[in-house]
């Protein structure tokens, strides 16, 4: 799986879990600061539906040391 495959898959994720209006165009530099409705609750709710929609785990320390979605995608490419 490329990495464009991965957030075009995370978008669809995003938008679903977040309820939003419209699909985020997330990036490698996207943060929780740059959509209102990501918050520690939902954070985990994205979690959640991505260790489910990519089939993998996350370890609790993987999971602290992402400041964007760029180091989440990283992740995501060496469990994939």
């Amino acid at each position: 799986m490329e990495r464009e495959d991965i957030f075009n898959k995370l978008n669809e994720i995003f938008e679903d879990v977040l309820d939003l209006d419209e699909t985020p165009n997330l990036t490698d530099e996207t943060s929780a600061d740059d959509i209102e409705e990501w918050d520690s609750l939902s954070h985990i709710q994205l979690i959640v539906a991505i260790e489910k929609a990519f089939k993998l785990k996350f370890t609790s320390s993987e999971i602290l040391k992402w400041k964007n979605v760029g180091e989440m995608v990283d992740t995501m490419l060496t469990k994939i």
